[in-house]
């Protein structure tokens, strides 16, 4: 079976089967899982997650590997993320997650401290680049503790940049910094898309971190299935 991609004054034929007609077809229906906004539907244990189903499971199984005693997370929004990383660590039998949001809305706020699972969870209310926000946050973190750290705030080029300096010193050594929504890229053609995304985006802040820090790696292995809101997102901090 082919498809016939029409872009502009190319035609091209290709078939499905293919890798590149795999990999056509991931990034035409993440264009449309985003136009539909699709990664609004999930909820985890009652609360809404706003990650493709697919990242949600990488997730899962990152944690579940790495088994840290702290995942830092900047960007609560509902708060499901975080419910889901803390529901994972509920199993290994210890961890916590810290989650760093500019503004942490009321009802998101009695939603998460009245989970279950909230004696997992501890929120700080700032932006995750102010020094006193990364200071609080260091604090909260023991000397011992292995560490992964989730960035998902502000998805503006700098912003992620500047997230990437500074929370990657707190990343352990064979743990992970994952960057969500480098698709920002992929994505700003669509419909509802925003034209500046094309260059302003998570992946490219991505690109320039890993060039110039070679201590960190891209691990392809969580992003195998394709469907993703975060290419070479999963960052890998090497063990030395």
């Amino acid at each position: 079976m082919k498809i016939k991609l029409i872009q502009g004054d190319m035609e091209k034929e290709i078939d499905i089967y293919s890798a590149e007609g795999l990999s056509l077809m991931s990034d035409l229906w993440t264009k449309v899982s985003c136009h539909n906004r699709l990664m609004y539907e999930p909820t985890w244990l009652g609360i809404p997650i706003i990650q493709f189903p697919e990242d949600i499971v990488m997730m899962q199984e990152l944690i579940w590997k790495v088994r840290p005693d702290v995942i830092v997370e900047t960007g609560v929004a509902h708060g499901g993320s975080a419910v889901l990383y803390a529901s994972i660590l509920e199993l290994i039998g210890r961890g916590r997650v810290i989650g760093v949001d500019v503004e942490i809305r009321k009802y998101n706020r009695i939603a998460i401290n009245s989970h279950p699972l909230s004696k997992r969870i501890a929120l700080i209310e700032g932006s995750s680049v102010a020094e006193n926000i990364v200071a609080e946050t260091r604090e909260r973190i023991g000397k011992d503790d292995k560490v992964l750290v989730v960035l998902d705030s502000n998805h503006s080029y700098d912003h992620v940049l500047k997230e990437m300096e500074l929370y990657s010193k707190m990343v352990s050594q064979d743990s992970y910094m994952v960057v969500m929504d480098g698709a920002q890229g992929l994505v700003w053609d669509i419909p509802n898309g925003k034209p500046e995304w094309k260059e302003d985006n998570p992946l490219k802040a991505i690109n320039n971190f890993l060039s110039k820090h070679p201590e960190w790696e891209a691990d392809s292995y969580y992003t195998r299935m394709h469907i993703t809101s975060n290419p070479t997102g999963f960052l890998r901090r090497r063990a030395v």
